[in-house]
C-alpha cells in the first residue's frame, strides 16, 4: 500500500465498525462504477479498464472531475488511489479488516500542493467531513444489502 503523506498539509484519518463481512464492504469499495449508488457527494465515477493497481478511473466527487491511478487493490483487504484535483494532489487508501464478527474500515487521505497549503485549515475540515460521510454512507449500504 502507497502510504498517505504524513508531512502533507491536510491529512486525516478516520474509522468506523461495520456490522458485515470484510467480503460485502470489499464488493461495494470495490465496485467503483456503481459508488455513485451509495455515496451522495459522487455524481459517476468509471473505471477505465481491470480492478487492479496502475488502473485509472474518473469520477465526479462534489462537482470536481478527477481522474485517479489505482496503486494497490488486495481483495477484501485494502483498496487505495492517488490523483490530483482542484489543486492538489491526493493519496487516498482503505483499509478493511476483521474484527469480532465486525468490519473495522479505516480511510487514511492526504493532500498536497500550494491551495492545499493557502486554505488549510478550510480543507482539512472539509476532508474530514468528507470521509465520516464516506464511511457513514458505506456502513449503511454494507448492513442493508
Amino acid at each position: 500500500m502507497t502510504s498517505i503523506n504524513e508531512n502533507a498539509p491536510v491529512k486525516a484519518r478516520e474509522s468506523i465498525q461495520v456490522q458485515a463481512t470484510p467480503q460485502k464492504v470489499w464488493e461495494i469499495l470495490s465496485d467503483i462504477n456503481n459508488w455513485n449508488k451509495w455515496n451522495s457527494d459522487i455524481q459517476s465515477a468509471k473505471l477505465n479498464g481491470e480492478l487492479k493497481a496502475g488502473t485509472t478511473f474518473n469520477w465526479n466527487n462534489g462537482g470536481n472531475k478527477i481522474t485517479s491511478t489505482l496503486h494497490t487493490v488486495t481483495p477484501f483487504k485494502e483498496i487505495g488511489w492517488s490523483g490530483k484535483a482542484f489543486g492538489a494532489f491526493a493519496i487516498h487508501n482503505f483499509t478493511i479488516t476483521a474484527d469480532n464478527g465486525f468490519t473495522t474500515v479505516l480511510i487514511e487521505e492526504s493532500m498536497e500542493g500550494l491551495l492545499m497549503r493557502f486554505f488549510r485549515g478550510y480543507m482539512q475540515k472539509t476532508l474530514e467531513g468528507s470521509i465520516k460521510k464516506w464511511l457513514i454512507q458505506l456502513k449503511e449500504t454494507a448492513e442493508n444489502i
